[in-house]
């Protein structure tokens, strides 16, 4: 079954990335599929045993309030919880920035992005039994990157050297070729323009289409001006919705 290829190479791709190191400004480095394996396994036992998806929609890698806190790609809080009825125990990171502290569904703050991105399946699908039907949602990578700030900033991925993210982007690749092949994904939507970037190289030579969102973080001006109306109009003109 699908599920059980997933489990496998999340597993195997948790372990890969497990022994690295980087160096700064990724000062701090949470990896929630270690931490908070038990809510991101029960995400894809409950959610990916349906078998075969038609759309992939691939964000960049965790942020500090959703993924990082419930394990579940742009895991806020309270769509984990309340919408997909996910609730599971989360540990901690053995090494955690003072400002940036897991606590799993005890996190009360919100993640914007991923109150955005499930707020808008919600809305079009309403039970999330009727979006997982036919879509899939991961993050690329699945580290979180923190600078020793006062404030812990997030880092992004492409802020690193290309030397230290070479063997993780490795990694991610074939994991990602992996979750397509098992969900049969025809269409991949890049959540921002660096996920739709490391797709197109990763599966470069798989029968699948691209398209791509504008990201839902709250440092975009455009996304704060109507977020779910926007990639809604992108989706449908790219063809991935009606």
């Amino acid at each position: 079954m699908a599920v059980h290829r997933l489990i496998r190479a999340t597993v195997s791709l948790r372990d890969e990335l497990r022994g690295m190191t980087f160096p700064s400004p990724a000062d701090y480095v949470y990896s929630p599929l270690d931490y908070a394996w038990a809510s991101h396994e029960a995400y894809l036992q409950r959610f990916a045993s349906s078998g075969a998806k038609q759309v992939l929609f691939l964000g960049m890698n965790p942020g500090p309030f959703g993924m990082a806190q419930t394990g579940i790609p742009f895991g806020e809080v309270a769509a984990v919880r309340d919408w997909m009825g996910l609730e599971h125990p989360v540990s901690e990171p053995n090494r955690q920035h003072p400002a940036k502290r897991v606590t799993g569904f005890a996190c009360t703050r919100s993640e914007v992005s991923g109150r955005r991105l499930w707020g808008l399946f919600q809305q079009r699908f309403g039970a999330p039994e009727n979006f997982f039907k036919d879509h899939w949602v991961h993050n690329y990578n699945p580290l979180l990157f923190l600078e020793n700030t006062k404030i812990g900033r997030n880092v992004v991925p492409e802020e690193l050297p290309a030397e230290a993210i070479a063997p993780v982007n490795a990694a991610c690749d074939r994991f990602l070729r992996e979750l397509v092949s098992a969900l049969e994904i025809k269409t991949v939507v890049g959540v921002g323009g660096y996920a739709e970037t490391r797709a197109r190289e990763a599966l470069e030579g798989l029968p699948v289409q691209f398209a791509k969102v504008l990201h839902p973080s709250p440092a975009s001006p455009v996304a704060n001006r109507g977020w779910a109306e926007a990639a809604t109009k992108e989706l449908i003109a790219q063809g991935v919705w009606k």
